[in-house]
């Protein structure tokens, strides 16, 4: 069987009370003089003495109850002539007892329950022969047990915020780090298409270059050959970088992230690819904040994949960069004519997404889409604080 420690606890301190409380009523009470007329103890003394002491056990459970209930045998003693320090200690235990379990109303209750059945005792009895500085000892004591109680349930309530709030913090970082690992999967993701659309898109035009000229110009073949080994070695080197952040028993290489100052070999490996662009730089160039240099490079790198893919044949594309003061204006445009709607017009490619998410994180203005007068236009407009 399983017992309840706290039950058996405050049952053996009721037994413990009992049984001081009936050696103390066997002594003279000190709050009366000898002359005072005290009843000498006897048997009936004894039992009230005694049953005092049972309601101690139920201090955890009914602190109040208890309390009351220990209250009336100390009023019997009183009021047929034993006096009241026998008792006390009962009543004591269970004001404590009210103070430390209960809230501040009934806690305030139990204090007034003690004294004033205190005050009818020394009315109603032998304890009208005490001095007044007695009263007073007592009423001190009585507020002191109280006010323990108290702050051993004020101290108590305290730890138990301290235990809350620290859960409270356990739980929001641990919802920051879900949140965090969110924003990198998703930061990891868009990396990844990036990388492999535009190696990839650039891989199967020179295939297809490749494949058209392999019998007429073996030596041109060769070259779109060689450039395609080139551009695959870069895509494996770009994904090995991006993926080994997720791996954990090994240290990704770190490397600087591209940038505008990066177009430029861009340009000219969508040139070798097929694609006829012009790279625009106007404006005092200036050092940018890392994530908009990666945002920017990122916008062109997807608008020129794009136009290479479903511009058409012919199509030329010119790729635009103003640094004006407080603002970075990037812009690609083709006047290509076939394919436009499968591109990012469409609005249901990642690509779209990721420019979409990347320049709205840095609190830019994003254009997509046809010219009025033909082909297709992808633009951003990046505001910089500050200056940078």
């Amino acid at each position: 069987m399983r017992i309840d420690r706290t039950r058996l606890h405050d049952s053996v301190l009721a037994a413990v009370v009992a049984v001081v409380s009936v050696v103390l009523h066997t002594l003279d009470d000190p709050l009366i003089p000898a002359s005072g007329g005290l009843r000498p103890p006897d048997g009936v003394g004894v039992a009230l003495v005694a049953v005092a002491g049972v309601p101690v056990a139920f201090r955890r459970r009914r602190p109040l109850t208890a309390l009351c209930a220990a209250l009336v045998p100390g009023l019997l003693l009183t009021a047929t002539g034993y006096g009241a320090g026998v008792p006390g200690l009962a009543g004591l235990v269970l004001l404590y007892s009210v103070a430390s379990h209960r809230g501040l109303a009934m806690a305030l209750g139990g204090l007034l329950v003690s004294l004033s059945a205190y005050a009818l005792g020394a009315l109603a009895g032998p304890l009208r022969a005490a001095a007044w500085t007695d009263h007073v000892a007592v009423v001190i004591l009585v507020a002191a047990v109280w006010g323990a109680g108290r702050s051993l349930r004020l101290r108590r309530a305290y730890l138990e915020e301290l235990k809350d709030r620290a859960a409270r913090l356990e739980r929001a970082h641990a919802a920051d780090t879900r949140a965090a690992r969110a924003e990198e999967r998703s930061r990891i993701a868009r990396e990844l298409h990036d990388v492999v659309a535009h190696h990839v898109s650039v891989m199967v035009v020179q295939a297809a270059a490749a494949r058209r000229v392999l019998a007429a110009d073996p030596g041109l073949a060769g070259e779109a050959l060689s450039a395609i080994e080139h551009t695959g070695r870069t895509a494996m080197a770009e994904m090995r970088t991006i993926v080994g952040v997720l791996r954990a028993d090994a240290r990704a290489e770190l490397g600087p992230q591209p940038g505008v100052r990066d177009l430029p070999a861009l340009v000219e490996q969508m040139r070798e690819a097929g694609l006829p662009v012009r790279l625009l730089v106007e404006g005092e160039p200036r050092a940018l904040p890392a994530g908009v240099d990666l945002a920017a490079y990122r916008l062109v790198q997807e608008g020129l994949t794009n136009s290479l893919r479903h511009a058409g044949a012919g199509a030329r594309a010119v790729v635009t960069v103003r640094h004006e003061p407080r603002e970075l204006d990037v812009r690609v445009v083709d006047d290509g004519t076939g394919g436009a709607a499968e591109g990012p017009s469409s609005g249901q490619g990642h690509g779209l997404v990721g420019i979409r998410e990347r320049v709205a994180l840095y609190g830019g203005i994003l254009n997509i889409g046809p010219l009025p007068g033909g082909g297709f236009e992808v633009r951003a407009r990046f505001p910089l604080k500050d200056g940078q």
